[in-house]
């Protein structure tokens, strides 16, 4: 008897469900469209994604000027930033990716590049105490197209030798250590234990980058910290940096490789900013591009003014 009546009470509100008035039913609908949540409200967000894009563009045309210049300048400049960032619970994971390119081109000097890079970078951690996590680092820096020292001959020609190619040189690096985050604008990574392989695909450019005549990657094994740092100046202005050291057991372990960059922008207007770059490399493996000079800092430098888009979810 139980089982009849637990049956017609389930065919009595199943009846009375379909055959609410739509009237009352769509009203529901509308109150519950009304309820929406607060977007400073995070919570719930596992993934924060978003960029920024710049685009500078700049040309110079002189014709019959008596101070003197190049006939015809252009150069251009684009960046892109992008990232992933993931939390949940105690576990992390950052993905960002960093292109740059730039070509400057003149009457006297013709075509050359700028600006050139490839980096991403990935890093999963798993939280052992407030702003503390064991973390594992994936790290690829690399470039697009082929790079050139230029100088004159003798009789005072311009002549150029290529240094780079695509992707030559290439610098992987994997590494396990731990996370120390005491902000969302800073964090510093520290790792006892890291590989790195630096690949140079044509064996003829092979040695300008420390790897043995005859070879096309070397491996080492050293010690890695990364810091990343980003603060907001005033209401438009933005910078951020990012250093890289790294020492190698193998070979001349004080001897500590520099990866350094900057990047301040300022937002003129909705879609036009003003940005600075300035990076500065030291590996004291890469050959000078001044063959009578040892090892030296590597720097670039640009500013401009320009396009820029920003996206988030």
């Amino acid at each position: 008897m139980k089982k009849i009546f637990a049956i017609l009470l389930l065919v009595c509100f199943t009846a009375f469900c379909q055959a609410q008035d739509p009237t009352v039913k769509g009203l529901k609908d509308e109150a519950a469209k009304t309820i929406n949540k607060d977007p400073k409200d995070t919570t719930h967000k596992t993934w924060k994604l978003g960029g920024l894009f710049n685009l500078n563009i700049n040309q110079g045309t002189l014709s019959n000027w008596s101070a003197g210049g190049d006939k015809f300048s252009f150069s251009l400049n684009a960046y892109l930033n992008v990232f992933a960032f993931y939390k949940k619970n105690k576990h992390s994971w950052d993905n960002s990716l960093d292109l740059a390119y730039g070509i400057v081109n003149t009457t006297s000097l013709g075509s050359r590049k700028a600006s050139d890079r490839i980096d991403f970078l990935s890093k999963y951690g798993y939280s052992i105490a407030p702003k503390w996590s064991i973390s594992t680092l994936f790290n690829l820096r690399t470039q697009f197209t082929n790079g050139y020292a230029y100088s004159k001959t003798a009789s005072g020609a311009d002549t150029s030798n290529i240094i780079s190619k695509t992707f030559a040189p290439a610098y992987l690096l994997l590494s396990l250590g731990v996370d120390y985050k005491p902000t969302d604008n800073f964090s510093v990574f520290i790792s006892p234990l890291t590989e790195r392989w630096v690949i140079v695909g044509d064996s003829a450019i092979a040695p300008l980058y420390g790897v043995l005549p005859g070879k096309k990657s070397k491996n080492e094994l050293g010690a890695f910290v990364t810091a990343n740092y980003t603060a907001k100046l005033g209401a438009n202005f933005v910078y951020k940096t990012r250093l890289d050291l790294f020492s190698n057991y193998k070979q001349k372990p004080q001897n500590i490789d520099v990866y350094w960059t900057n990047a301040l922008t300022a937002k003129l207007t909705k879609y036009i900013n003003f940005s600075f770059n300035l990076d500065m490399i030291y590996d004291d493996d890469t050959k000078n591009v001044n063959p009578a000079k040892g090892p030296a800092p590597q720097w670039l430098q640009l500013m401009g003014v320009g396009f820029a888009y920003n996206f988030k979810n």
